[in-house]
């Protein structure tokens, strides 16, 4: 495969990543406007998913699921042998496994009773909560060993360590409206990753690929 190729194809992967970021931020948006039932600041995103319009944040999760793998295969693909690892791919996928699950196990309300089902939906949104936090984290670190994507390394590195630590902090203080402090995380989780799909469609071209062109030109 030339360096070419793998680059043109990381843009795509940055394209599918963006839009299922924007895709997801478009529909729960909108359900936010359009769920007059809910009370946007108490109720978490999940209750979204139960009602009216439910099927479309149910496809807007899906998005968001693919999303995660386009952008973890994107990097893993766009940087360099040294720096690729799998584990961030890994966990992005397991963070998109974990939405799916979300979005098809119907959760807990407060005025039903648990259930099984209801548990599994927990997990899997904390799982991918988790699993996606890590994975940015992790990303952004492997940035430094690509002198092409360096240059990234630290707005990419502060804004996933700031989702990492929000998300422990959303999840440990209980005196805020629980729906609220959840959006605002989505939101700071969403803007990494679409920043990440936007790096990813303008990846920079290997050098080596410039290396033949350069010899090229030399000999004439």
């Amino acid at each position: 495969m030339t360096f070419g190729t793998c680059s043109a194809r990381s843009r795509q992967f940055g394209l599918a990543g963006g839009t299922g970021v924007c895709a997801f931020l478009l529909v729960c948006a909108s359900a936010q406007m359009l769920r007059t039932d809910l009370d946007w600041l108490r109720a978490p995103l999940s209750f979204y998913l139960i009602g009216p319009h439910a099927l479309w944040v149910r496809g807007a999760y899906f998005a968001l699921a693919t999303a995660l793998l386009a952008l973890g295969v994107g990097y893993y693909r766009a940087l360099s042998p040294r720096a690729r690892s799998a584990a961030p791919l890994l966990l992005f996928a397991c963070g998109s496994l974990g939405l799916v699950v979300t979005a098809l196990a119907e959760t807990n309300t407060y005025l039903s009773p648990p259930t099984l089902e209801g548990f599994i939906h927990g997990v899997a949104a904390q799982t991918a909560f988790l699993c996606t936090t890590t994975a940015m984290l992790l990303q952004s670190w492997r940035l430094r060993e690509d002198p092409l994507w360096r240059p990234r390394f630290v707005a990419a590195f502060a804004l996933a360590a700031f989702c990492f630590i929000a998300l422990w902090v959303q999840t440990l203080w209980r005196d805020v409206p629980r729906g609220l402090t959840q959006k605002l995380l989505i939101l700071a989780i969403l803007y990494w990753l679409g920043l990440a799909a936007s790096w990813l469609r303008k990846s920079p071209a290997p050098r080596a690929a410039a290396a033949p062109l350069a010899m090229d030109a030399v000999s004439r």
